[in-house]
């Protein structure tokens, strides 16, 4: 056969990723080295951005088979974690066997607090409405005001898959953003009077209360929403890992190597959704849009209500610790502690700003499941009743022809 050296590169080159490399991969790998540069050189989340910048560079490369639409590819694989749902509840629950809820305990009224950080959530669901995006999908993009990446996903996952990967992004980003974007809205709406605010210290909360909490709050919350239980049960779970002293071995692998591999399989998963066709869009700079909008309206709200409960406690609540209820946990009580520590540096407000903080992952949750409530597939629970009345319809002839007989019995010995 004769060798030709013009069509052997040819067919080469043809089989590199270079001859279908096309203008929206590049603007891809442009934003996939982006995240990779705020990871690394940043250090903005980098266990969430760098993993997720990697999968993005992967997925971008044509012909590379590891994008998550990519049938049979490696990521494709890491993707069903997503899909079926199973890789953001294996976080919460190394989230939950990372999380001490005594400061929430110890001082329940904080839990309002976090429930007021999750008015950007409902805000930003009417302005996503606004711009366009039917209630599934505003639905999925006001998650984002929690400040909970997991929950985002499981939601996006389950009411706007097409918009996953813009939701990640903005969700996560903003998580890491939490220095930049807090303090300042914190200092706007509070007096340096109400900074310098030093709080009690917190009392002690037995280990029986601790181990009862994660039981009782599956049982209530999770009755009252089913679909949240995936996530509020896992977190809950992590928890009494945690707190029962009697599984030391499953406590240290769900907040240590668990979390770890739940987290680069995850984070690989977002990357690999952050294609061109699904991120190269009008939506996604909206929803980058409504990210931020909501972020900044939940910590508004949760520093407005720390002010209201300052003023009706005469002064013993410091309303910094409200910024705390959105679910970066533990960045945003970090946050507290540098801005109260900044007017006052012997004011510590850590402690008591963790209790908002551990609420917000809750209420973020049960957010989670009212959307799912109104919005999700609810199975339907006609089924088991209508195969209850088939059995029934099938039994009742003989039983009614055994009374009869019964009867006749009856009847004769009489």
């Amino acid at each position: 056969m004769e060798f030709s050296f013009g069509a052997s590169a040819t067919k080469i080159l043809t089989t590199t990723g270079f001859s279908s490399l096309e203008g929206g991969d590049i603007i891809m790998l442009v934003v996939a080295c982006l995240l990779l540069y705020l990871a690394i050189w940043k250090k903005f989340e980098p266990l969430l951005l760098l993993p997720i910048g990697f999968g993005c560079l992967l997925a971008n490369i044509p012909m590379s088979m590891m994008a998550s639409t990519d049938a049979g590819g490696l990521l494709n694989f890491f993707y069903q974690g997503i899909k079926h749902e199973i890789l953001p509840p294996l976080i919460f629950l190394g989230v939950g066997a990372l999380t001490d809820f005594g400061p929430l305990l110890a001082n329940p009224a904080t839990l309002l607090l976090g429930a007021a950080a999750q008015v950007g959530v409902y805000v930003t669901l009417i302005g996503a409405v606004l711009l366009g995006f039917n209630m599934h999908e505003a639905s999925a993009i006001g998650i984002i005001g929690g400040a909970d990446g997991p929950t985002s996903i499981f939601i996006a996952s389950k009411l706007a898959p097409h918009l996953l990967a813009p939701i990640a992004v903005a969700a996560y980003s903003y998580m890491s953003l939490v220095p930049l974007i807090q303090p300042p809205i914190m200092r706007l709406l509070t007096t340096e009077k109400e900074r310098k605010i030093k709080m009690a210290q917190l009392k002690p909360i037995s280990q029986t209360v601790k181990i009862l909490f994660p039981v009782v709050v599956t049982i209530v919350c999770c009755l009252m929403l089913p679909g949240v239980t995936p996530l509020l049960g896992m977190l809950m779970l992590g928890n009494l890992f945690r707190e029962s002293g009697v599984t030391a071995r499953l406590h240290e692998t769900s907040e240590t190597h668990l979390i770890n591999i739940v987290t680069i399989l995850l984070a690989l998963a977002v990357g690999s959704s952050m294609t061109a066709d699904s991120f190269l869009r009008l939506e996604t700079l909206k929803i980058i849009v409504l990210g931020l909008l909501a972020f900044c309206i939940a910590t508004a709200g949760g520093v407005l209500f720390g002010k209201l409960m300052c003023k009706m406690t005469g002064g013993r609540v410091n309303p910094l610790i409200g910024s705390a209820g959105v679910s970066a946990v533990p960045m945003a009580a970090r946050v507290s502690q540098k801005v109260g520590a900044e007017a006052d540096s012997s004011n510590f407000l850590l402690m008591h700003a963790m209790g908002p903080n551990v609420a917000g992952v809750i209420g973020s949750a049960v957010a989670a499941g009212v959307f799912i409530s109104l919005f999700g597939d609810i199975p339907a629970v006609t089924e088991p009743h209508a195969a209850i009345a088939d059995v029934i319809g099938t039994v009742e002839p003989g039983i009614k022809a055994a009374i009869a007989q019964v009867a006749d019995v009856a009847a004769g010995v009489n």
